[in-house]
């Protein structure tokens, strides 16, 4: 009998006994029955329906109590999370994570050549866990490597293991490593594959109160992961999560279960043009339609982000019965997407004119002052809870923000409150959220990251409140002070001299509501001579004004 012969008998082995002793009683019942006098055997067929329906009714009840009150059933592992044949996820449909897929395509050629390693007394990796944000392709690239190994994949959620019943966790895991087993002596190798792995993978509690079940499921697993010795048949054990490592359990990390990891993060540039090309050739789409540039508009994007924004696109296009995706639609679904459906609020004129101003000045203080930020769009129609919005991105990824890039943000979140200041003398409420942003951002460079000009260096927010001075507090607030002081200073200086310009944009966005960034750049290149263009160096030349 050979090894798919067998594997075949093991998974089934159950199903065929029990064909097997129907089959058996059937035939019994053909010879009991011939064997009876006329009478009695119409007698017996005529009372076999009613004992049928008796005994299905009465396994239907007990089988209904027993999954409601004890729960026994959910120890099963499923039959559809096994995917042995239909997982076909090709190295070409994992896009955007090409360095990812590198460090992949080394855990399939251990997998396929086994040999090659262990002739030189290596053993094969029995864990892999890939760490990253959630969107980036984790279970893509799992069943990319089950695909491209040709070898069998089960599938489940971390949370389908916990249970508030004691072992019925433990017993899942069991469960799946035993079909595993069997999967991999047919096949050679199999992978296990458990999403959102802190479920049951984080720091185990030591304790007789809540969370025991859970210490006992991970215990389960971390018996299983250490079972795992046969060099004759390979289970790979994958796990994504969106957590820290920190929160993992170490005995979970340490080597011999998960010996590698995979960081995946979110694409950059490149790959994210990759990403649009590859989902707009699924719809309907102009061809004249900019990729490099919507790359740019998506900073920080996610591959299951760029999807939705395509989809998102095709379904405006086809609301508005068209029949071709463009630019236009696909910025509509970025809008969408992050800054919320349009509302039809009715505004007084005044009401208007104030919002104008004051995504007017957000508008020029990003324009000159900031430098790393683009302005995406301008509009002063109502989206959430906001009245106005400016859309801005950086121009490209950036993972640490200096002291200039700080600042910026501060001097952008106080020019809507400075124009209307400037314009009509008095402020409105609106300038709430951008007073709560300024002040947090001002606040972390004091406090957290030693951008303060007192001498007080450290992260004084990881030392309790009560063993910090009154004195060292004063301080600290009163350089938070200064520094939002000194970015209202900057910006009110910037729309005074720039107040022909501030006026200009006010007036197109209430005239159309909504400016683009081609229309934002030709107002400013159209109204802004060209000697007077390098206004927006000086203005970033130097950090801060003397006070």
């Amino acid at each position: 009998m050979n090894r798919k012969t067998r594997m075949f008998w093991m998974l089934n082995k159950v199903k065929i006994i029990i064909i097997g002793v129907i089959f058996l009683l059937v035939v019994f019942a053909i010879v009991g029955m011939s064997a009876l006098e006329s009478f009695y055997r119409r007698l017996t067929m005529a009372q076999m329906p009613v004992h049928l329906i008796m005994a299905g009714f009465s396994a239907v009840v007990f089988v209904s109590m027993y999954s409601l009150f004890l729960r026994g059933g959910m120890t099963k592992i499923n039959r559809d999370k096994i995917s042995s044949e239909n997982v076909n996820v090709k190295w070409d449909d994992v896009i955007g994570i090409e360095e990812v897929k590198e460090e992949a395509k080394e855990v399939v050629e251990l997998l396929k050549d086994r040999t090659k390693l262990t002739k030189i007394g290596g053993k094969i990796l029995r864990g892999l866990l890939m760490v990253g944000p959630p969107g980036c392709g984790k279970t893509l690239l799992a069943k990319a490597i089950a695909t491209e190994a040709g070898i069998p994949f089960i599938s489940m959620a971390a949370s389908e293991f916990n249970e508030i019943f004691v072992g019925v966790g433990s017993s899942k895991i069991r469960k799946l490593f035993k079909k595993a087993r069997i999967l991999a002596h047919g096949h050679g190798a199999c992978i296990i594959f458990i999403d959102e792995i802190e479920a049951i993978g984080r720091q185990r509690t030591f304790s007789f109160g809540g969370g025991q079940e859970t210490n006992n499921t991970l215990n389960q697993l971390l018996v299983e992961m250490d079972g795992l010795k046969d060099d004759k048949m390979s289970i790979v054990v994958m796990g994504a999560t969106n957590a820290s490592e920190s929160v993992m359990d170490p005995a979970l990390l340490r080597p011999g279960r998960f010996d590698r990891k995979i960081y995946i993060g979110k694409p950059g540039l490149e790959g994210r043009e990759e990403l649009f090309k590859y989902y707009l050739t699924k719809v309907n789409c102009d061809s004249e339609i900019d990729v490099s540039r919507l790359a740019r508009k998506t900073v920080y994007k996610s591959p299951a982000d760029i999807e939705n924004i395509v989809k998102e696109a095709a379904l405006i296009a086809a609301r508005e019965d068209r029949e071709l995706i463009t630019h236009r639609e696909i910025s509509a679904a970025i809008e969408r997407i992050d800054m919320g459906i349009k509302h039809k609020r009715k505004m007084t004129e005044q009401e208007r004119r104030r919002v104008a101003y004051h995504e007017s000045g957000h508008l020029m203080v990003l324009c000159f002052l900031h430098p790393t930020d683009d302005v995406f769009k301008a509009s002063i129609i109502s989206r959430k809870d906001s009245l106005g919005a400016v859309h801005h991105q950086p121009r490209e990824e950036l993972f640490t923000s200096d002291r200039n890039q700080l600042m910026a943000n501060i001097q952008v979140a106080l020019g809507g409150y400075a124009a209307e200041e400037l314009v009509f003398g008095v402020t409105s409420n609106g300038v709430v959220g951008d007073f709560q942003k300024a002040m947090a951002e001002a606040h972390n460079m004091v406090w957290r990251f030693g951008m303060g000009g007192n001498g007080h260096i450290g992260d004084f927010t990881v030392i309790p409140p009560e063993q910090i001075s009154e004195k060292t507090k004063e301080h600290l607030n009163n350089e938070t002070m200064v520094i939002f002081s000194k970015c209202l200073k900057k910006v009110k200086k910037l729309l005074s001299d720039e107040r022909a310009l501030l006026d200009k944009f006010a007036a197109e966005l209430l005239q159309k509501e909504e400016l683009e960034y081609d229309e934002i750049e030709e107002i400013f290149k159209t109204h802004v001579p060209e000697d007077r263009r390098t206004a927006k160096k000086k203005y970033t030349a130097a950090s801060e004004p003397s006070s």
